[in-house]
């Protein structure tokens, strides 16, 4: 018999024959749908079933984050009624964010799968540049700011180069990086050590200077708030322009208000209570960084190049991205922020001295962006982990400098936390292997 004489509703001569019944035309399956494409749709229900699908999954996004400051905060409001002062909040915001600064470089690194030890030595250099050019030599401060940062830059490109050219690993060359500038950072600064910040200066001013008009805290506040808000309605427009399904306008809504009253109550915080200072020019600088970064990462071509090289080197090279220029950029991104955020550190210290950069700076960086939630992986990752893991750090130490506990148990406990951070990152992925989402 001949394959048209086979054909349902078709003769062997190739005359219609008679049709299947309509029963067995509307039998046949209709497309597969994603049921998580349906969870808008079915309210509290769907959301709280996508929430515990992830949950088995291993997706746990900042949820480990979130509920650790919860706990550090509870526990340490309880051992010291001052811990949530505004004073205390300060402390906590401007101690972040240099060294967040430098983690947000640090994130960028981490996405590509490979390690940055250098970025210490590079505040340092950073930090030693601007104050021998601009104390030392009379240079313009914002001219000697400029060449410190690009000099942060230069060595990071530098340190990219022998990786991705060279084919040196980035774990040796940048440790090579991080004794070969620490030498240079001494040699620099000459025999007394330590070149004093001069008063009233730009660099003085990054950690020292609060906006005490209230207007300042509070309309930074608006702005963010409008900013997510938009961003938000936005994207949902976007999504049903292109047919896919979209958040509701309830969703856009709950969201929105959640990130106000976040934003209002630090606000609130930072400029009601009796001490209060205002809103810290640092913290507005700080968040100016994750605000550019995040957008990098998230909506421009480098991006989402960034997360392709981390998740796959080989499969990104074959499809058409340039992988050595991939990591030189980020590399150099990396030593930028780590020579701008050495400047916050001189800020805090008084001066540039030959310990800027040293002692536990290194670890800080690192563990605060794998605290908030960037795997050591690579590929996976959030440029606003580095301002959940360094809140998480610098609570801690506020916390236990308050309550007089000795040096060596911070440590201990923030290594605790690292690790803490390591294995909930591991398990996610092993979770998520398992669960063929990875």
């Amino acid at each position: 018999m001949s394959d048209l004489a086979k054909t349902p509703g078709t003769s062997a001569a190739g005359k219609p024959g008679p049709q299947p019944p309509a029963a067995e035309q509307s039998a046949a399956p209709a497309p597969a749908v994603d049921p998580r494409l349906l969870v808008r749709e079915e309210g509290f229900k769907g959301y709280w079933a996508e929430f515990t699908r992830k949950l088995r999954g291993g997706e746990l996004g900042s949820l480990p984050v979130f509920v650790g400051l919860i706990v550090i905060a509870l526990v340490f409001q309880f051992q010291n009624s001052n811990f949530l002062s505004a004073s205390s909040v300060a402390n906590i915001a401007v101690y972040s964010s240099g060294l967040g600064i430098m983690a947000v470089g640090i994130v960028f690194v981490l996405l590509l799968g490979e390690i940055d030890l250098s970025v210490g030595s590079v505040a340092g250099v950073g930090a030693a540049v601007w104050a021998v050019l601009n104390v030392n030599h009379g240079w313009n401060e914002w001219l000697a700011i400029t060449v410190a940062v690009l000099s942060g830059m230069a060595l990071g490109a530098l340190h990219g180069f022998f990786f991705a050219k060279i084919g040196v690993p980035a774990f040796v060359v940048t440790l090579a990086g991080f004794l070969g500038w620490s030498g240079l950072q001494d040699w620099m600064m000459g025999g007394e050590g330590s070149i004093n910040t001069p008063s009233g200066s730009v660099v003085e001013n990054l950690t020292n200077y609060f906006f005490e008009d209230k207007a300042a805290g509070y309309g930074l506040a608006l702005v963010a708030v409008l900013a997510y808000a938009a961003s938000l309605l936005v994207d949902s427009r976007r999504r049903k322009a292109a047919g896919l399904p979209a958040r509701p306008i309830g969703e856009v809504v709950l969201r929105t208000a959640v990130v106000a009253i976040l934003c209002f109550v630090v606000a609130y915080v930072l400029n009601e209570p009796v001490g209060a200072r205002g809103l810290p020019l640092a913290l507005v600088l700080f968040l100016a960084v994750l605000v550019v970064a995040d957008f990098v990462a998230r909506r421009t071509s480098f991006g989402r190049q960034v997360f392709a090289v981390g998740g796959n080197p080989e499969a990104a090279r074959r499809a058409g991205i340039n992988v050595d220029r991939i990591r030189i950029v980020v590399f150099a991104l990396s030593g930028t922020l780590g020579a701008f955020g050495g400047l916050f550190i001189a800020s805090l210290s008084g001066g540039a001295t030959k310990s800027v950069g040293g002692g536990n700076t290194l670890m800080l960086v690192i563990a605060a962006a794998v605290i908030g939630g960037t795997s050591l992986f690579g590929g996976r990752g959030k440029v606003w982990s580095a301002l959940l893991g360094m809140i998480v750090i610098q609570s801690i130490q506020q916390g236990l400098n308050m309550i007089n506990m000795a040096n060596a148990i911070q440590y201990m406990i923030t290594g605790a936390v690292l690790l803490a951070a390591v294995v909930i990152d591991s398990v996610s992925r092993r979770t998520q292997k398992t669960a063929g989402r990875a």
